[in-house]
Formats: structure tokens, sequence, C-alpha cells
């Protein structure tokens, strides 16, 4: 992808995190995603992870990468280590936004400090083009 990035990519285009996401996707536009389309969501994150994790100073450190978990929040309930993400993303955007989203926790192999090595993507599915990051915790 050359050019400029989609404005829901803009905030992703450093190895720096953010407090938060610097805007919410609109709701209303959002599909929601059901886990019986993971392969969809799979395909997806060749596309997505590249373009939030390759940036920076260091993005050859970030160009092997596994997934760790993968589910849409409402399935994260329970879950101590991924529910924090869930409460992460209604308190952010709202529960509306929280429930059409998904949840990525991601490990970098190459990435040797600990801390460094692991990655949270939220990411959901607009209408009418497709999936993007809407936050990135790393």
């Amino acid at each position: 992808m050359r050019g400029e990035l989609p404005a829901y990519f803009r905030f992703v285009t450093s190895n720096t995190s953010y407090a938060q996401p610097k805007e919410c996707p609109d709701s209303h536009t959002l599909e929601v995603v059901s886990i019986e389309n993971i392969h969809e969501v799979e395909k997806a994150l060749r596309v997505l992870v590249p373009i939030a994790y390759e940036v920076g100073e260091f993005p050859e450190l970030y160009s092997e990468w596994e997934v760790v978990s993968l589910k849409p929040f409402p399935r994260t309930v329970g879950k101590s280590e991924e529910e924090n993400y869930y409460g992460m993303a209604k308190h952010f955007c709202g529960k509306e936004v929280a429930d059409r989203s998904w949840l990525v926790r991601l490990h970098f192999p190459k990435v040797k400090a600990t801390s460094g090595s692991q990655g949270q993507i939220f990411i959901a599915k607009k209408e009418e083009s497709g999936w993007f990051v809407w936050f990135k915790n790393h």
C-alpha cells in the first residue's frame, strides 16, 4: 500500500502506543463478524499487522509475528487476561463499538524484551471499506 493511509490508520504510524485511540469508529458503520468467520479475520491480519507494526525505527523486528489470541470482544468475558482489553475498548469507544470489534493478541519473536514482544490491536470491519485497526496497545 503506497501513498497516504486512510484516516483510520494514521494513528498507528510508529511503534509508540497511545493511551487511547485518536478517534473512535462509528458503531453504525461496523459489521458484526461472528467467530464462525475467523478465517476472514485471519486473512485480514496479513494486511493489518504489517500496517500497524512494520513502521518506525526497527520495522524488521515486527516482520515476524504470531497470533496468541483472536476473538470478538464479547468472547473475552470470563478470561481475565483478555477481559481487561474488552473493558478498555468499552471505555474508549463505548459498548456498541467494542461489541462489534475483535481483540488480536500478538507475539513478535524477533523482539527480545518481554514487554516489547507482545502487542494487542483492536480491529473492526466497516460495511463499505473492510477491516481496519482502531487501536494499538504495545
